[in-house]
């Protein structure tokens, strides 16, 4: 976890694929009041029930990232959202025809602050669990945990979403199989 003053600004799982990847190696470990909160709201979470009350919260990122993370936080809790569909709403609001499903991806996968900004509820087409910087499996265990595992939902193949290549290289130079 990491705060400034009041407000919670990083929230990862140990290993996470961006661990604290903006902040400085040089920190002050303090107890904060924001500290308790969050663990309040992860204990209600991890009990399988919906916190009923909200973390004070600083979204860094860029315009669109913060988009992105606003429309993350409106998914209710035991329920998903495509890729898709955040991009068809950010497109409306920005008043463009189309906007990538890709590019809110990238948004997505830049969530520095986990489980309170449910990016685990973002889905691909057709129910596939396409990437979790924190690992595949705790996205389905979260989705498990708020009842919004579907039957149908499915993990790619490889880790490229390439669904149906028996071998691929993907953008971190490894062979999958």
């Amino acid at each position: 976890m990491v705060a400034e003053s009041q407000v919670l600004t990083g929230l990862w799982f140990e290993g996470g694929r961006y661990l604290a990847a903006r902040f400085d190696k040089e920190y002050k470990e303090k107890p904060l009041p924001i500290f308790r909160q969050v663990s309040e709201w992860l204990d209600i979470y991890f009990s399988g029930k919906k916190p009923d009350f909200d973390i004070p919260l600083h979204l860094t990122g860029s315009d669109f990232q913060q988009e992105v993370t606003e429309v993350m936080r409106t998914i209710p809790y035991g329920e998903t959202m495509t890729y898709g569909d955040i991009a068809r709403q950010v497109a409306k609001k920005r008043r463009i025809p189309f906007m990538s499903a890709q590019a809110v991806g990238g948004a997505v996968g830049r969530n520095e602050i986990s489980i309170i900004v449910p990016c685990h509820r973002v889905i691909g087409t057709n129910g596939n669990l396409t990437g979790y910087g924190a690992g595949i499996e705790r996205k389905i265990e979260l989705l498990r945990l708020e009842n919004g595992f579907k039957e149908y939902f499915f993990v790619p193949k490889s880790p490229c979403n390439r669904r149906g290549v028996p071998q691929c290289e993907c953008s971190r130079g490894q062979k999958h199989r």
